[in-house]
């Protein structure tokens, strides 16, 4: 039994890191729900028009014309229904709940405990990199299985439309599967382009809103409110976008090639085999492929996070982030 002190203190106040484990992940839930529809359009862009996929096997050549963000999406609701949208926003939300959760309380807790601010709460710029990315990567590692199930689901929409068998019946037999398959390390295939783009995105996301923040509050007028976390999130969905784009390219190749019985992959080596073959095949900007979408889903992903985020731990009596 704890303390009659202990016991009579908030939740927050009594298991501060669970509470905002469960804040972040409520918070990353509704953000992820509002904007899935952009992320499944982004990843099938991103696999349209695969150099590797082309050359491998006479079924694959059968290429997918060449469509933009709007007509992807458009073409989703025509030929699939619009509910399809959300093809894979369970093991979304599953990946969310782990990956926000892991990477708010482990940059809090380096930036507050471990690589420590200056006394004006101000947090120097490369120990913020340093956190955001180490936070980043640790939470991806640990939401990686999930991250594999989400993006080959997304893609079961477009197996049917090209006349080949559905691989999974839903977010239980993909796991079942792929661990059958492959084993405990078939459901960490691609996590390591998983956990680079991780720490890139969170090196935009995570470092760019806690600097711009504390900038403004700062340097500026402004107060610790709305407009301040709008400005903030902005501008870190627009970083996290440049820095990911290419590594979210190359992780989302990787986890949807077709693997062998030992669940090695039929078309890529590794991230760098899958960099080089993306490059030479299709050019530099194949690496920007779905770049739009990706800006478009996480300005909007990076707005409601950060707001809800902010708003919960206001009316939770948690301190501001």
């Amino acid at each position: 039994m704890l303390p009659q002190e202990e016991r009579s203190l908030p939740f927050p106040e009594r298991w501060p890191r669970a509470s905002k484990f469960t804040l972040s992940a409520c918070a990353a839930v509704v953000a992820e729900l509002a904007t899935f529809p952009l992320d499944l359009t982004k990843t099938r862009l991103q696999i349209q028009g695969e150099a590797a996929v082309c050359r491998y096997g006479a079924a694959a050549r059968r290429a997918v014309p060449y469509r933009g963000m709007l007509r992807t999406a458009a073409g989703i609701v025509q030929e699939e229904g619009l509910l399809k949208l959300w093809q894979g926003a369970t093991p979304a939300v599953y990946r969310h709940i782990v990956y926000s959760g892991v990477r708010m309380v482990t940059y809090e807790h380096l930036r507050d405990s471990v690589l420590g601010g200056a006394e004006d709460e101000s947090f120097p710029l490369w120990k913020s990199v340093v956190g955001g990315m180490a936070a980043g990567a640790i939470g991806q590692f640990f939401a990686s299985p999930t991250d594999l199930v989400k993006v080959q689901m997304q893609m079961e929409g477009k197996r049917r439309l090209e006349g080949k068998p559905l691989r999974f019946h839903g977010v239980h037999h993909a796991f079942v599967k792929i661990l059958s398959e492959g084993g405990i390390q078939g459901l960490w295939a691609g996590w390591v382009p998983n956990v680079q783009r991780a720490a890139l995105v969170n090196m935009g996301d995570l470092t760019t809103y806690d600097s711009v923040k504390h900038f403004l509050l700062l340097n500026t007028p402004l107060q610790d409110n709305s407009a301040t976390h709008s400005i903030a999130s902005v501008c870190s969905g627009l970083v996290a976008a440049i820095l990911g784009t290419p590594a979210d390219v190359i992780k989302t190749r990787i986890m949807n090639q077709p693997r062998d019985k030992q669940g090695r992959g039929l078309l890529y080596k590794s991230s760098t085999d899958c960099l080089i073959q993306a490059i030479q095949g299709e050019g530099f900007m194949s690496l920007y492929k779905g770049f739009l979408p990706t800006w478009m889903r996480m300005a909007p992903w990076s707005l409601v996070f950060w707001l809800t985020y902010e708003q919960i731990r206001r009316i939770c009596g948690v301190s501001s982030f």
